[in-house]
Parts: structure tokens; C-alpha cells; sequence
């Protein structure tokens, strides 16, 4: 196919495709998939080989947040019937990240549900990285705490956090749709101000929100121009008791094809597979390795994941490894950009490259204000031939273990 050829050398040099293009591989049909997922997992390899990096998430306060985003279990007025504590002390924090590093975590990834940070939570969230990196030598931590003030990037750069996620989540036009809160030029200036303070910047986006396939294309040519190391690719969990719980608008084929335009525009960096992989890929969560090259281990902020086990038989199985902590994760042109600049890398001539991760806003490690969610391994099975639109709300089962409770994480 023609469109594929071009995109597969366009993403070798790290070329952006058109916004037509970009459209064409959402609109690719089932028949073209595996060639689709092929031309994708060229340019993954060229960039990140067979490495799968692993992240953990710890929720450091649960519920009660102020905003009002629609896809999130945290958000006011949710009925969800999620777990809500505040903080936990930075020890409590460390053992639990504990648990995701001993499973293979590179990364722990500290939401905390809320607008934004006080000055004394910045502080709070400071001592849990000191307390987490005095246990676990070479970890990375990414902080997730919502819209950042001016000063506090740099607090939190200085307390040792390597990096900072916040998610664009959907595009501009239709951000006023799914949030009134706040702004979607919020979101942007909290990135950028990760960016100045030398953090690495982490923002993706949600698909399944009854977004068009241009909104799709938009939020990503966006999160391209910001220029994040990391994208995290969150699909919507709709938990029962929130605005969009009837939202069940993905297919695994779709999933899938979005993953691939991503990659296709950000060829290399950090593409995520983050909150939802389980609920709509289910068995076909193994193909998009060909497409990401990072993912969450374990449970996320308000839902359950399939077993950590069962994440590395699936990564060894599928014929990728998991990325040890003295590799980088990013390809020597970015890394050694950002190491000069505390940001990320952009391609020759100008044109910014794209990349990062963002939990609470949904399932990654986000906006401080959302909850992920996949399924339980004790879930009840579901249909063979499940289709876009069928509600299913036994495929998200509630976190009741991990940070908040007594019972061990899932990691």
C-alpha cells in the first residue's frame, strides 16, 4: 500500500505526514490491519528495537477532586464507587512503588487527585521522592499532581522528580465538551512550564470519548508541537456513575489504528499504552507491542489491570523485552538533547517531535483529576465478538487493593 510505504519512510526520518495521511490510517479497514500494525512496528523497531519500558502507578490522595472532567471516576459528582483516601505519607508511597520497581518498573508515576498542587503539597510530594529514590537507586518518578503554578516545576525538579505528566486529552475544539473547569490552554501552559523547569514532559490523550477521527489527529499534531518524551495513549474506561459511562465506542481494530497514527507521528519517542488496554484490546493487547514501546504495569488509579505476571508473559511471549534501568529509553538524538536543554529533542529543520504519558486524567499517569482502569483477572469472560457501542460495565472492576488499602498491590 502505497500511503504505508510513505508513512514507514517518512517516520524513519523522522518526518511528519500530512494531516491526510494521518486520517488515512484511521480510516484503513479490518482487512489492512496487520498491514497497518506492520509498517507501524518498523518504525517502533527502528527507534526502541524490541524494549518495552515499564511504569507504575502509586495514587497518592484518591476522590473528592474539584474538576469536572467527564471520563474521570475522581471528578465531582462521580458516584463511582472508587476508593478515597488522602495523602499517603511518603514512606507508605515508597512501599508501595516498591512493589512496581521489584515487578520491573523503571518508572513510578505519583498521581494525586486534584486542580492542582498547594505549595505544601509540592513539599509533601518532594519527600515521597526522596523517600522512593532512597529505596529504589535508578528509578525514575514522574509526578502527576494537575495544573502546576509558576515555581513548582522547578520545586519539583529540584526535589528529584525526572519528569511531569499532564495529558492534552482530547482536542482544543472539543475540550469544552469534556471539562469546564478549566481550559485546555491550562493543560498546555502546565506542560511547557514542566518543559522550562527541565522535566521531562509526559502528555497524551484519550480515545474513546466519542471524539471524530479529526480530533483524534488534532490533539496528536498538538502533543507533536508541544514536543513531550513521552505520549501516553489512554482508551476511555466509562465507569458507571460518571458523565460518559455509556461511551462504549471502541473496537480492538480501532484501538489499534489509532495507536498506529501515533506512532506514525511521533515515530521517537515514548509512545505509552496506558489505561483501557485491557477493556478494549483484550486479546489483542499483544499486536500493540508492535506499536508502543512503554506500558503501565500492574493495577492504575481506581481500577484493576490483568495480573503484572501476566503483563511480562505477555511481553516475553509476543518476542520483546522488558528495558533494564541502565538503557535509555529514548533514541541517543533525543536524550542527548534533552540532557542540554531539560527538554526534549526536535527533528532536523526544525519540525518538534512528540512524546509522554498522563495517569489520573484517565488511566495513564495524568492530570491529577481521573482514574484508569482495566480488568480484573477474576472478571467475569467476555463475548467473543463484543462490538463498538455494546456496554459492558463488567469489564471494569474497581481498585480494592495496592495504595489506600491493606491488601498487596498488583504488580
Amino acid at each position: 500500500m502505497d500511503l504505508l510505504n510513505t508513512l514507514v519512510d517518512k517516520g524513519l526520518r523522522r518526518e511528519l505526514p500530512t494531516r491526510e495521511e494521518a486520517l488515512a490510517v484511521l480510516a484503513t479497514s479490518d482487512d489492512e490491519l496487520l498491514d497497518v500494525v506492520a509498517a507501524a512496528g518498523k518504525v517502533r523497531r527502528q527507534w526502541f528495537g524490541r524494549r518495552v519500558k515499564l511504569n507504575y502507578l502509586v495514587n497518592l490522595k484518591s476522590g473528592l477532586c474539584p474538576e469536572d472532567c467527564s471520563y474521570c471516576s475522581q471528578r465531582l459528582g462521580s458516584k463511582a464507587e472508587i476508593l478515597k483516601y488522602t495523602w499517603l505519607k511518603p514512606e507508605e508511597a515508597s512501599q508501595a512503588a516498591a512493589a512496581g520497581v521489584a515487578g520491573g518498573a523503571k518508572r513510578v508515576c505519583l498521581v494525586a487527585s486534584g486542580r492542582g498542587p498547594t505549595d505544601r503539597d509540592v513539599d509533601r510530594v518532594g519527600k515521597t521522592i526522596e523517600a522512593i529514590k532512597e529505596q529504589n537507586e535508578g528509578v525514575e518518578v514522574c509526578a502527576c499532581l494537575g495544573l502546576l503554578s509558576d515555581g513548582q516545576a522547578e520545586r519539583l525538579k529540584d526535589a528529584g522528580a525526572d519528569a511531569y505528566n499532564h495529558n492534552l486529552n482530547t482536542s482544543e475544539a472539543t475540550y469544552g465538551q469534556i471539562t469546564k473547569t478549566h481550559t485546555y490552554a491550562d493543560r498546555v501552559d502546565t506542560v511547557q512550564k514542566a518543559h522550562a523547569a527541565g522535566l521531562s514532559a509526559c502528555s497524551g490523550l484519550i480515545a474513546g470519548m466519542g471524539e471524530s477521527d479529526e480530533d483524534l489527529v488534532d490533539v496528536v499534531y498538538s502533543l507533536r508541537e508541544l514536543d513531550p518524551d513521552s505520549v501516553p495513549v489512554n482508551f476511555l474506561i466509562p465507569f458507571e456513575g460518571t458523565p460518559l459511562a455509556e461511551e462504549w465506542n471502541l473496537t480492538p481494530q480501532r484501538a489499534l489504528r489509532i495507536l498506529a497514527m501515533v506512532r506514525f507521528v511521533c515515530p521517537d519517542v515514548e509512545v505509552r499504552l496506558a489505561g483501557g488496554r485491557e477493556v478494549h484490546l483484550r486479546t489483542m493487547q499483544p499486536l500493540a507491542l508492535h506499536l508502543v514501546n512503554s506500558i503501565f504495569l500492574g493495577d492504575y488509579l481506581t481500577s484493576e489491570g490483568q495480573a503484572g505476571q501476566a503483563d511480562l508473559d505477555m511481553i516475553a511471549d509476543a518476542g520483546f523485552e522488558v528495558e533494564g534501568a541502565g538503557t535509555s529509553t529514548l533514541p541517543a538524538h533525543r536524550s542527548e538533547v534533552g540532557a542540554a536543554t531539560g527538554g526534549c529533542g526536535s527533528q532536523g529543520g526544525g519540525a518538534s517531535v512528540c512524546g509522554s504519558s498522563d495517569p489520573a486524567d484517565q488511566a495513564g499517569c495524568g492530570s491529577a483529576c481521573g482514574g484508569c482502569s482495566g480488568h480484573a483477572e477474576h472478571e467475569a469472560p467476555v463475548p467473543a465478538q463484543a462490538e463498538a457501542g455494546d456496554v459492558r460495565p463488567g469489564l471494569v472492576a474497581v481498585r480494592r487493593r495496592g495504595a489506600g488499602t491493606d491488601l498487596a498491590p498488583n504488580a
